[in-house]
This record gives structure tokens, C-alpha cells and sequence, in this order.
């Protein structure tokens, strides 16, 4: 976005209306604080447990760590706004904000890819699996995913750093977000738009691929065991995981994919906001209270943490 006549935005938000913007901020600062609170408590746990030392709460962590990220980049900000009614955004804190958003959002995507290999291999290949996913792999495939979302921002951003801005600033979203952007610039976005959309195309296409094919050997994997027993744990443990992809991936395909969800702003505020929101919220919960280790965990590290108050 060039940096020229124009150096700041003006976030129009959701609504201009002051209740409704008072419902807003206590929806968004709960689901907000129950975010962070829940995906910190599994990062802690598996810091702090031994019997989580394994590479698929290694992948939650990270995951975690994302959601964190994804969400701290752009719902302070808008609490703020909503708070003091400052909507002016510098050019800088846009892109900023544009940059982290993307990068974080990616690279799930590529995490969650990488998750279903861990499934994978866990079911399929458990007597491979200690040396098919050592730590070292383990922190490979994590810098990939990293990588494989900065070199897939890249070109649009790039694209997007000379985008000229001349007869308006407004920017009808809560937060910087690409559409929006272009919407408002005074550049030919065509060429720019193709690429954004031939990206999401590809990230979606490359990571779906690899759920898909890891999740069709597990379900015929575990149409093969015998015991009723064996079924149901090997299934209790992908279950977390194909629920947070299905919210993940249906979101975004909604949002990429359906060409009238870019005309119709209001719908898209909405399905974002849902994004920044009730996913990151939800994402820990489903993994915790479907997961007796990390249930235990946690009622272990609170009766350590009784023991040591009372001493």
C-alpha cells in the first residue's frame, strides 16, 4: 500500500450503534479472554507435563501459539477502538496488521496439515512412529509450516505495498483485512486479486490434500481392527482434530471461495469476526475436554498447585 497522500485509515467497525457496540465489546472481550486463557493453559501444560511430551500435543502447543497470535493482532485493537471511538489506523499499523493476520492464518492451515500426518503415522504406522516423528522432524515440519505461510503472503503483499489510495481512507471492516483494501484503492486491483484468491486456491488445495488422503488411510486403518475398543480410542483421538479442521477450513472456503461473500460486506464482517473469535475460542475446549491426558494434566498441575499454597 504506498505510503502517499494518504498515511491513515478510518475503521468503520460493525455498527454505529452504541449499544449494539457495547454488546459487541463484551462478546468479543470474553471470548477474547477465554482465548488466550484456554490456548496458555495447554501451551503451559505442555511445558510443564511429562506425559505431554509427545509430538502431537508438540503440534497443539504451536497451534496454540498461533491462535494467540491470530487473534492478539487485530481484537485489542478493535476493543480499543470500540472503547475510546479512536478508528484511525496509521498505514504502518495496517500493513502490520495485514502481515500478521495472513501469516498466522496460513500458516494453521500448513499446521493443521502437518497434525494429520502426526494422526497418521500414530494409527497407521505406531510401531515406526518414535523415529518417523522425532523431535527433530517435529520441529522441521514446524518451521515448514512458518515458511510455507510466508512464502504464500508474499507475492500478494508485495503486490499490495503499491496500492495507491487517493479519494478515500474509510475502510468498511473492524480490522485491516485485504478485500476491504482493495476495495477502497484507486489502483487496477485485478492482477491482485487473482493472486490472492489463486494463493488461498493453493494453500487450500495443497493442505486439504494431505488432511484428506491422512484421514482416508486412518478411517480404513481403523476399519481393520478387530476390537470394537481399539476403534473407538483410535477414533477419540483424530475426533478433536477433524472438528477444528471442518470450522477452520469451512470458514475460510466460505469467505475465499464464494464469490458473493466479497460483495456482500456485512455477511463478510460477520463470518470474520467469527474467525477472530469463537474459533480461537472453541479450538481449545474441543481439544481439552475430549482429552483425558490433557484433562489430567490439568487436574494434576491444580493439585500441585493446592500443595504448594497450603505449605
Amino acid at each position: 500500500m504506498r505510503n502517499g497522500t494518504i498515511t491513515t485509515f478510518i475503521l468503520l467497525g460493525l455498527t454505529d450503534d452504541p449499544e449494539l457496540q457495547v454488546l459487541i465489546f463484551i462478546f468479543l472481550f470474553l471470548t477474547y479472554t477465554l482465548s488466550i486463557t484456554g490456548n496458555l493453559t495447554i501451551i503451559i501444560l505442555t511445558f510443564v507435563d511429562p506425559h505431554l511430551k509427545t509430538p502431537m500435543y508438540f503440534f497443539l502447543k504451536n497451534f496454540s501459539f498461533l491462535e494467540i497470535s491470530f487473534t492478539s493482532a487485530i481484537i485489542p485493537r478493535y476493543l480499543y477502538s470500540i472503547t475510546t471511538g479512536d478508528n484511525v489506523i496509521t498505514y504502518n499499523a495496517c500493513v502490520i496488521q495485514v502481515f500478521f493476520t495472513d501469516l498466522c492464518g496460513v500458516s494453521e492451515f500448513f499446521l493443521l496439515a502437518a497434525m494429520s500426518y502426526d494422526r497418521y503415522v500414530a494409527i497407521c504406522k505406531p510401531l515406526h512412529y518414535v523415529i518417523i516423528m522425532s523431535n527433530s522432524v517435529c520441529r522441521i515440519l514446524n518451521i515448514c509450516c512458518w515458511v510455507a505461510g510466508l512464502c504464500i503472503i508474499i507475492p500478494p503483499l508485495s503486490l499490495g505495498l503499491n496500492l495507491k489510495f487517493c479519494d478515500s481512507n474509510i475502510i468498511d471492516h473492524f480490522g485491516c483485512d485485504v478485500f476491504p483494501l482493495v476495495k477502497i484503492s484507486c489502483s487496477d486491483t485485478r492482477f491482485m486479486e487473482w493472486t490472492v484468491i489463486i494463493c488461498a486456491i493453493l494453500t487450500l488445495t495443497m493442505t486439504l490434500t494431505c488432511v484428506v488422503l491422512s484421514y482416508a488411510y486412518i478411517i480404513k486403518t481403523i476399519f481393520r481392527f478387530p476390537s470394537v475398543q481399539q476403534r473407538k480410542k483410535s477414533y477419540s483421538t483424530c475426533s478433536s482434530h477433524m472438528i477444528v479442521v471442518s470450522i477452520t477450513y469451512g470458514t475460510c472456503i466460505f469467505i475465499y471461495m464464494n464469490p458473493t461473500a466479497k460483495e456482500k460486506v456485512t455477511v463478510n464482517k460477520v463470518v470474520s469476526l467469527l474467525i477472530f473469535s469463537i474459533s480461537p475460542t472453541l479450538n481449545p475446549f474441543i481439544y481439552t475436554l475430549r482429552n483425558n491426558q490433557v484433562k489430567k494434566a490439568f487436574e494434576d498441575s491444580i493439585k500441585r498447585i493446592a500443595l504448594l499454597s497450603t505449605k
